[in-house]
């Protein structure tokens, strides 16, 4: 089967619909015993290459590829696990800087299938869809093999089916309020859970924390006697200034000073998620301040970096940007960006949530960048209704600031329209635009819509 072999989709969507039979990710019994088990059985491929492990609520997704981008910029063939995905399923499973082909995901699978069905039958509890999926990237990367291996956390730290490998860089990323029914309401014992991921021995490379979601991460730290990297003491953004395309920093590392680095990302976000990536990857190959990182080569990975539906511009004039923000901490980063780095004349957003989501404060921080609002929904079956979307925005919003659009392509397509509109005929109809967010799944959509590629 070829990448484009309708044959490998096919089969592909033969695998997706058995792993979908399975708990979702939504749905958890936390324990690290069943894919300790296929681990087992599979002789334990991550331990067979190094691990830099990426915890933390927002930036993970984009750290993670940085991250990638680097390592495989100096030299080393590296593996990535991620999620969600935003397209399709093979995107979790990255080898040489992009998704595995459709036939090689199957083949993954059929591996591992008869392993996972010797756990199910030994446990209560049948494996869940992440993981299987985690298992099929620890085989994956030790048949290719790589030699270094970036696995994001999918949710929480401790129990997640990522922390059975033994990572000697722990990444953390901001931590803030998310799946709440699952990680509660307490940011510390929120952070707890993430720091679980820390091993003893290891290197932590922690983006700045709040006050309250520090504390247990230190803790952590001095409990299994592990090394720490924080932004802004050891490492961080010294400068950055918006650029065509992205920005231009200037980058403390652990090793020395890294400048003229042009990252074609936008946000303040972006940019400090390149600061945490530099200092893991210079953490990974024991750089200090005697052991800088080649600079050119810096320069040129992160020049490469691509991060899909993270204010990623799948449209011009009107532009139009996909954002996979699906939380407050997200959305106010979002938001950030969009007022500091854009000047839009007429900014419509399109959004379209999940409703176990913090819809009202995601809702909230948009509401001072956008005109108006196009409420809708995406194909989920835990999407909320776009009515039931429109009675929340118009406590924030007004009435006359929302439109509902059941479709997601129509609610795109009024909100073109929506831009490009104005009152005064001497005014130009160039400077609208659209941002398309409030969930992965959304931006997901949308970015096929566009005719954008899996990557």
């Amino acid at each position: 089967m070829s990448d484009t072999d309708p044959g490998a989709l096919q089969e592909l969507r033969v695998v997706e619909a058995e792993l979908n039979e399975r708990w979702p990710e939504t749905k958890i019994e936390p324990s690290l015993d069943r894919i300790r088990a296929l681990t087992d059985l599979l002789a334990e491929p991550q331990h067979s290459y190094p691990v830099v492990h990426v915890a933390g609520t927002n930036g993970k997704s984009s750290t993670s590829r940085m991250i990638d981008a680097l390592l495989g910029r100096i030299g080393l063939r590296v593996g990535r696990y991620t999620s969600p995905h935003l397209q399709l399923a093979t995107e979790r499973i990255s080898i040489d800087g992009g998704p595995i082909s459709p036939a090689a995901y199957v083949e993954a699978y059929r591996d591992v299938a008869p392993y996972v069905s010797i756990v199910d039958s030994r446990s209560d509890v049948p494996m869940s869809k992440f993981e299987v999926l985690t298992g099929m990237a620890f085989a994956a990367f030790a048949d290719a093999p790589v030699e270094a291996a970036v696995l994001e956390v999918g949710m929480g730290g401790s129990w997640d089916a990522t922390n059975v490998a033994d990572a000697r860089i722990a990444v953390i990323c901001p931590v803030a309020m998310d799946h709440a029914e699952f990680l509660g309401n307490d940011l510390g014992g929120i952070a707890t859970e993430k720091a679980g991921i820390i091993k003893p021995g290891s290197v932590v490379v922690m983006a700045a924390q709040q006050a309250e979601a520090q504390k247990p991460i230190m803790d952590r730290i001095a409990e299994v006697d592990a090394t720490v990297a924080r932004e802004g003491h050891e490492f961080g953004v010294l400068s950055r200034t918006v650029a065509v395309g992205g920005q231009m920093l200037r980058l403390q590392g652990l090793g020395g000073v890294y400048d003229e680095i042009f990252l074609p990302l936008h946000g303040e976000h972006q940019a400090r998620n390149a600061a945490l990536a530099l200092a893991a990857v210079e953490a990974f190959f024991g750089a200090g301040a005697q052991h800088q990182l080649d600079v050119e080569a810096v320069r040129d990975a992160f020049a490469g970096v691509i991060t899909p539906g993270r204010l990623e511009r799948v449209r011009a004039a009107p532009s139009v940007l996909v954002d996979a923000a699906h939380n407050p901490h997200g959305a106010r980063a979002l938001a950030e960006a969009l007022s500091s780095e854009f000047s839009f004349r007429r900014l419509v957003a399109v959004v379209g949530v999940l409703g176990d989501k913090d819809v009202r404060g995601v809702l909230a921080e948009l509401e001072p960048v956008v005109e108006e609002v196009v409420l809708t929904r995406n194909s989920s079956p835990r999407a909320m209704d776009p009515d039931e979307l429109a009675s929340i925005a118009k406590d924030i919003f007004g009435p006359d600031r929302i439109v509902v659009e059941p479709r997601l392509d129509d609610a795109v397509e009024t909100a073109i329209q929506m831009a490009e509109e104005t009152t005064d005929p001497s005014e130009s109809v160039s400077g609208g635009g659209v941002v398309i967010t409030g969930s992965v799944v959304t931006a997901g959509e949308a970015r096929a819509l566009f005719g954008k590629e899996p990557a």
